[in-house]
């Protein structure tokens, strides 16, 4: 494993985490992305861990480059900085961890690069009866993008319309959580597959669900619609659209 991080108690910090785990028989650092490109010109390494703010070339910066190698290393970002797990995404990392590092994180992330990139095969989709008028229908669960608590009942949200359904809110987190629907608010659950953009302005997370574009809250100008994500969920969820893209 290659850790690179110019801050060296962070890097120390990691490296001593990296170094208890079993699996992991060897530990290299770097202070700089230069200093770490040269060393992988002359050996291989299992994966590289690396942080996404540096001076001189970025660790981003330095993921494109790796890229482009013949054979590139898996890369885990490790970082204080939650706003660029999309760019990540993006470049194809194996995972996102975010600063404080807590070992029992790391060591998903050690298992996500042992494993490699094989998903676990998706929940089988299901048909949810919902009544109108007298007459019962069937909503495939995954056309719904985000579901809304009302009362005892839940409204579930697709892109042609909304239906209610008596059933908590609770219990529908609990019982469609494995096929990615999870909350973001005390109010709402959300379909990650759904999930278009993550915005933050000033401190206020937002996701796009169902198309995207500019608009106001409640709706994009694509169709689509904006919801709010509470502070304490905003974390979580990066990470698991993250873990979710690969």
């Amino acid at each position: 494993m290659l850790v690179i991080d110019d801050e060296r108690p962070a890097l120390d910090e990691l490296s001593w985490l990296l170094r208890q785990d079993p699996r992991v028989s060897e530990v290299a650092t770097c202070d700089a992305a230069t200093e770490a490109l040269r060393l992988l010109q002359e050996r291989e390494v299992d994966a590289v861990f690396l942080d996404v703010q540096m001076p001189g070339l970025t660790g981003l910066e330095l993921a494109q480059v790796l890229a482009r190698f013949r054979t590139p290393p898996p890369v885990v970002f490790v970082t204080a900085h939650e706003e660029h797990a999309v760019e990540a995404f993006e470049l194809q990392a194996v995972d996102y961890v975010l600063k404080p590092v807590r070992g029992e994180r790391l060591a998903e992330a050690v298992r996500r690069v042992v494993e490699g990139t094989t998903r676990a095969p998706e929940p089988a989709d299901e048909m949810v009866p919902v009544e109108r008028g007298g007459v019962t229908r069937f909503v495939a669960r995954s056309t719904i993008t985000h579901v809304e608590a009302q009362g005892d009942y839940a409204r579930l949200h697709t892109p042609t319309g909304s239906h209610l359904l008596r059933t908590p809110l609770s219990s529908l987190e609990e019982e469609w959580g494995p096929a990615g629907f999870v909350r973001i608010h005390r109010s709402t659950l959300v379909a990650l597959a759904h999930v278009a953009e993550v915005r933050t302005e000033q401190g206020r997370c937002t996701v796009v669900v169902g198309g995207s574009g500019p608009g106001g809250t409640g709706g994009t100008g694509s169709g689509g619609a904006e919801l709010a994500v509470a502070r304490r969920h905003t974390r979580e969820l990066r990470e698991l659209l993250t873990r979710r893209g690969r």
